[in-house]
């Protein structure tokens, strides 16, 4: 049977759910969070497809312009999270998903596809080395670890560039820990605002929360993963939320 695709909008959302978190139910008010934060961000031409399944099978774009990125990248469509999990790999959907958006970016007469990633696997972010094998070139990386990759459908498009602010790895608050985050994942709110606020504490460590509530203050964050961005006296240092959790985050620090 071929596969089904839905594209969600502001007519289905509520009764449609978003993949992620969808059977947490500690995750309950970050889920509704990422629902209003789509909701808004639909009238920015944001786009939201997945399998019309109980799976977590779907990919997010977005008029670069709009992304909740520090990237310049004029007339590209940003990726955003872009993920096929468990049973749903290597089945074809990625391949659907990332073509139906070339479609789209076709369609709309844009320079391509653009998406951040990690050289090395990131959290939250999208596998560099299957997205290089589908045609995607890396045409930027940084000394944290992001690269910055790129299908073109115009080959004498402009290469897109990190923003300026990204470049050092590094944010302006240095003592202690810093953290930038969205709405637009689910898991932010339980592990970012509830979670790491009580880890960092039991450990004496100062904590501050950066929370991005608009498409200006996204893009001018210093880390290009606006989900979650974890800083250590001012230095990058993961995307990965679990590190919010007392025993990742003993790990991560070499804490007791």
């Amino acid at each position: 049977m071929e596969a089904k695709f839905i594209t969600l909008t502001k007519e289905n959302i509520d009764k449609e759910h978003i993949c992620c978190a969808f059977s947490d139910k500690k995750c309950k008010v970050g889920y509704e969070l990422k629902k209003e934060w789509l909701k808004r961000e639909f009238d920015n031409g944001y786009v939201f497809r997945r399998l019309d399944e109980r799976a977590k099978v779907f990919m997010e774009y977005v008029p670069a312009e709009k992304a909740w990125i520090p990237v310049e990248a004029p007339n590209y469509l940003m990726i955003n999270c872009f993920w096929v999990s468990g049973q749903y790999q290597k089945k074809g959907y990625a391949k659907a998903l990332l073509q139906s958006a070339l479609d789209d970016a076709q369609a709309q007469n844009k320079n391509g596809l653009v998406t951040v990633a990690g050289a090395s696997k990131f959290h939250f972010m999208s596998d560099t080395k299957w997205l290089m094998r589908q045609g995607f070139e890396v045409v930027a990386e940084l000394p944290s670890g992001f690269v910055l990759l790129v299908k073109k459908l115009k080959p004498e498009a402009k290469h897109p560039t990190f923003k300026e602010q990204v470049l050092s790895g590094e944010c302006p608050d240095k003592d202690g820990l810093v953290v930038y985050y969205s709405d637009r994942c689910p898991y932010m709110d339980y592990y970012v605002r509830q979670v790491l606020p009580e880890t960092a504490k039991e450990r004496g460590m100062p904590l501050k929360l950066v929370k991005l509530d608009t498409l200006e203050e996204a893009q001018a964050a210093p880390s290009p993963a606006t989900i979650f961005s974890l800083f250590h006296n001012g230095l990058f240092i993961t995307t990965d939320v679990s590190v919010c959790l007392a025993n990742r985050f003993a790990k991560m620090f070499k804490t007791p």
